[in-house]
């Protein structure tokens, strides 16, 4: 099974769900949203370190408010024994503070940590709704000295993600590379879902993009099987960002393997093989 890392929303009653039907040894990330602020972010971050799962706390440049939050993030992300982070840009219209992308945050992140936190950051298999296709690729080789992985935005084709992976190696950027995948989840949850983890403008052209995206947007439930399988021991790939939507629910995983609900669960599970 791949390694698979699962994308939590910090959502009320999150802990209890994550405690009651995830593994204590599945990795998770936490996403930062701009209606909950990166205080909800790093408080269910911390709340579930402490319980003892690995957590990958999200920290949005454009959230955070000065260098003394910063600081205050880092202490207690040093206190819960939390050492990666996936730093992002955010989707706030106007920065909070005095970072307005990744790159700042990333080079304090750096100084202040001595270089010992581990950082994520995002790469655009598919583009980027307003940014060009070479600002993206300057923007990561500007990135890649302060990062220690890429993690794909979602992506429903499994050749693109490939792809996008060869061209970084072709470019230079050599980090391993964590491949977005939309677990199963209901089309209306998705889409209902989708404005809020930061992929809501890229669905206005996903149904250009392909036939499992068009299956997905025509009402079809969308199961990231043969994405998964067409991925896995492939150069370059690390494993799994499964975004959960926060849909846990376990599911029988021996289920008919052309039941869409049955990965999800099975995702979660062979996460517990990652460390």
């Amino acid at each position: 099974m791949f390694p698979t890392r699962i994308e939590i929303i910090p959502s009320t009653g999150i802990v209890d769900q994550v405690q009651a039907l995830v593994p204590l040894t599945t990795t998770l990330t936490m996403t930062c949203l701009p209606h909950h602020g990166i205080e909800r972010t790093m408080r269910t971050s911390v709340e579930l370190s402490t319980l003892g799962y690995t957590v990958i706390p999200h920290l949005a440049a454009r959230s955070i408010h000065d260098r003394a939050e910063l600081t205050r993030i880092m202490r207690e992300c040093d206190g819960a024994g939390i050492g990666e982070v996936f730093v992002i840009g955010g989707d706030r219209k106007q920065p909070a503070g005095p970072y307005d992308s990744a790159l700042p945050l990333l080079e304090d992140i750096a100084q202040y940590t001595g270089g010992r936190m581990r950082a994520g950051v995002a790469g655009y298999p598919e583009g980027h709704p307003t940014v060009a296709a070479l600002d993206l690729l300057d923007a990561l080789q500007d990135k890649k000295h302060l990062a220690t992985h890429v993690v794909t935005q979602m992506c429903f084709d499994a050749p693109k993600i490939l792809d996008y992976t060869a061209l970084l190696r072709r470019e230079g950027v050599d980090l391993p590379v964590w491949a977005g995948v939309a677990g199963s989840v209901p089309r209306t949850r998705l889409l209902a879902l989708a404005t809020q983890i930061g992929v809501g403008s890229s669905l206005k052209f996903l149904s250009s993009k392909g036939t499992l995206a068009r299956k997905l947007l025509s009402g079809d439930r969308y199961s990231p099987h043969t994405l998964v399988a067409g991925l896995e021991n492939q150069p370059g790939i690390a494993g799994i960002h499964l975004y959960s939507f926060n849909n846990l629910d376990a599911v029988p995983n021996e289920a008919a393997a052309s039941s869409t609900m049955a990965l999800q669960p099975a995702l979660i599970r062979g996460a517990a093989r990652e460390h």
